[in-house]
């Protein structure tokens, strides 16, 4: 799966990516305590001396110092205020930035072109190495197709596998255990070692009279079964020679038996003279049962190599090829097809995933101006409140003057307090407004949704062409194609 869809990949890691490491709380701007701030300029005990002294004058227009300093600090305030508000509006900015709308809209349609590119050029592939696989089988299926033909075989060949093939190894295995076996016993009775020493001939006899048989049977008497007349005398002959080797074989165990028991050297050589001058000159019953077991052994290895190919010789190796091609065919398509649809569905989740990471950022980016829109009520709404403020303080102060004085206290005493409002500028150049993104985020839930469905309408297509195959090289048996 590593390297599939790379632009789909690249693009959907940077859209669930967090984009910020902050958190910005909602009590930016804390309201003054005006009783503290009273209490720290002393406003009623200056406001009480002052008025004893008929400070400032009757006829002042102008504030005195302490009401200056009563308006500075609400002054300081709404600065300090007004730099929270740009340094917060400066994050949120950035925030808008970080979300990378422009960049990742763009990247849309290059990874949709990237991973359609990628799917094709997968289906292509695909293709190359089904078509060698089905060259492959067609090849193979024209090659049995003729081997039929010119033979004049009309039957299916026989091949052996399974439990049958199993059973057979099996059999020939077990003949040559109890036939090794017996033939020890038979021969322990010349022997200087006792069993181990027959067993260790027995093995050699039962060797060469069960491997004899089974290269008689599968190489050698299947040729009379050939068309060509030539090769069926080949195949008769071989019959022949066949039953002779297995009489010779066993025959010469039995004579072995015989003169094992009376000389210890030499019983080879004397056994030998004495099958030839006289090969059924068997003197005990022991020695024909010998003889017998290891004939019927022989005819039953023969009979059991005769089935482990199709009697017809070649027919098997042909048809086994066939098959091999056919197999390998068939696994490789079901593997492509998988691997399509595997392909599929990581594309489809990969989309997906990016569907939702849009949506979070549609919310993000909505939730990013709500904050921001409640961020200047909020400065606003300070803002009132700090002209509120200065006015008690400056109320503290003046009541405490007025109730002091001897004379009229200033007409400015009268006047409210008002604040000079900051109006907060927003920059929010080339910034996408809420109702354009969400336009933009609908497109593109629209064009991924579109892109999944001509993915899956490409891995319909490239199983279609994978299928195709099959009808542009039908298997058939008649070698044409």
């Amino acid at each position: 799966m590593a390297g599939r869809f790379e632009a789909l990949e690249k693009l959907r890691n940077r859209i669930m990516e967090a984009n910020h490491d902050y958190r910005v709380g909602a009590d930016i701007f804390p309201s003054l305590d005006v009783d503290k701030i009273a209490r720290d300029l002393d406003l009623v005990d200056q406001g009480t001396a002052r008025g004893e002294q008929d400070q400032p004058p009757s006829w002042s227009k102008a504030i005195d110092e302490v009401e200056h300093s009563i308006v500075e600090r609400v002054h300081d305030e709404k600065k300090t205020a007004h730099q929270i508000l740009e340094d917060t509006l400066h994050l949120y900015s950035g925030r808008v930035a970080n979300l990378g709308l422009e960049e990742q809209f763009g990247l849309l349609q290059q990874a949709h072109t990237s991973s359609l590119s990628s799917f094709k050029g997968e289906i292509a592939i695909g293709l190359d190495t089904l078509h060698a696989r089905r060259t492959d089988l067609h090849e193979a299926t024209s090659e049995l197709a003729t081997f039929r033909k010119n033979h004049r075989l009309e039957r299916v060949a026989r091949l052996q596998h399974g439990t049958a093939h199993l059973f057979r190894i099996a059999l020939l295995v077990f003949l040559f255990l109890v036939e090794t076996y017996l033939n020890g016993s038979f021969l322990a009775k010349g022997n200087d070692q006792g069993f181990l020493g027959g067993a260790t001939e027995a093995f050699a006899f039962s060797f060469v009279n069960i491997v004899s048989a089974l290269i008689f049977a599968i190489f050698c008497v299947r040729l009379v079964t050939h068309r060509s007349v030539a090769v069926k005398l080949v195949g008769t002959a071989s019959i022949l020679l066949y039953v002779c080797i297995a009489l010779g074989i066993n025959l010469l165990l039995a004579h072995y038996r015989e003169v094992s028991g009376t000389l210890a050297d030499g019983a080879g050589n004397l056994a030998v003279q004495r099958m030839l001058h006289n090969p059924v000159g068997l003197e005990e019953v022991r020695s024909w049962m010998l003889f017998l077991v290891g004939l019927l052994f022989s005819i039953i290895a023969f009979i059991d190599g005769w089935f482990v190919l199709d009697p017809y010789p070649g027919y098997a190796g042909v048809e086994k090829r066939r098959r091999e091609r056919r197999l390998d065919y068939t696994d490789t398509k079901a593997d492509l097809i998988d691997r399509l649809v595997d392909l599929r569905d990581d594309h489809n989740a990969k989309v997906e995933d990016i569907l939702k990471g849009l949506a979070s950022r549609r919310r993000e980016h909505a939730a990013i101006l709500s904050s921001r829109a409640r961020l200047l009520a909020l400065f606003n709404e300070h803002q009132g409140q700090l002209e509120r403020s200065g006015n008690q303080l400056l109320s503290k102060y003046r009541e405490a003057n007025i109730r002091a004085r001897k004379t009229a206290a200033p007409k400015h005493f009268s006047q409210p307090f008002k604040l000079q409002k900051t109006k907060p500028v927003i920059q929010n150049d080339g910034e996408i407004k809420d109702s354009d993104f969400a336009s933009s985020i609908a497109a593109a839930q629209q064009a991924l949704n579109e892109q999944m469905q001509q993915v899956g309408k490409e891995c319909e297509a490239g199983i279609e062409k994978y299928r195709d195959l099959d009808k542009l090289y039908p298997e058939t048996l008649d070698g044409q194609a």
